[in-house]
């Protein structure tokens, strides 16, 4: 049985689906009808952080260039870029081991950017649909599901949600955060 989360809402994961050690997190949208003479390249990404809220160092950045996280474990893998979000379901995933994270990450920060959103004149008011989904890998079953309510018209990077870890287990916060500035504003807030 799914959670759905609301802006703002957390979850233990161990009370949703006890024991789960293995997700993967996938990420969806659908580029409404307006046209900008360019297709939507949307990106998820990871930013693994440490208890300051910083990134640990850059290759704790997950992203389709930098595809797996710097542990001997690999932990936490992004599964391939889709460059127009088109079709239906999770447009990018991510495959994260829970269990194996490093314990200097205390959380694990799910963003998605818009590429080149300034120069293609593009923003998240423009997007619907979007969605964050923790799946149970060795079940196949949705755990918990937040899907982005607010017109984001000046934003061109959203933290969707976070990984954290409180009281030695991970719980899920439905964060919703929107940003101008892609990438780069992410890449500030964490560094």
């Amino acid at each position: 049985m799914t959670i759905t989360l609301a802006k703002g809402q957390r979850v233990s994961l161990e009370k949703v689906a006890p024991g789960l050690s293995q997700v993967f997190v996938g990420l969806g949208w659908d580029v409404k009808s307006t046209d900008t003479g360019t297709d939507f390249d949307l990106d998820a990404s990871i930013f693994l952080l440490n208890a300051h809220d910083k990134l640990v160092s850059e290759s704790h950045l997950v992203f389709y260039n930098n595809p797996t996280s710097p542990d001997t474990n690999k932990s936490v893998q992004h599964l391939g870029d889709n460059l127009t979000g088109k079709g239906e379901g999770d447009d990018e995933t991510i495959k994260i081991s829970l269990n194996q994270v490093p314990s200097d990450i205390e959380k694990i920060a799910i963003a998605v950017t818009i590429h080149e959103a300034e120069k293609r004149n593009q923003n998240f008011g423009q997007v619907q649909n979007a969605f964050v989904r923790l799946v149970n890998e060795q079940t196949k079953e949705e755990a918990v599901r937040y899907e982005l309510t607010e017109d984001y018209s000046i934003e061109t990077a959203l933290i969707m949600a976070e990984l954290y870890r409180k009281d030695g287990e991970w719980r899920l916060n439905a964060v919703g955060s929107g940003y101008q500035g892609g990438l780069q504003a992410l890449l500030d807030r964490y560094n």
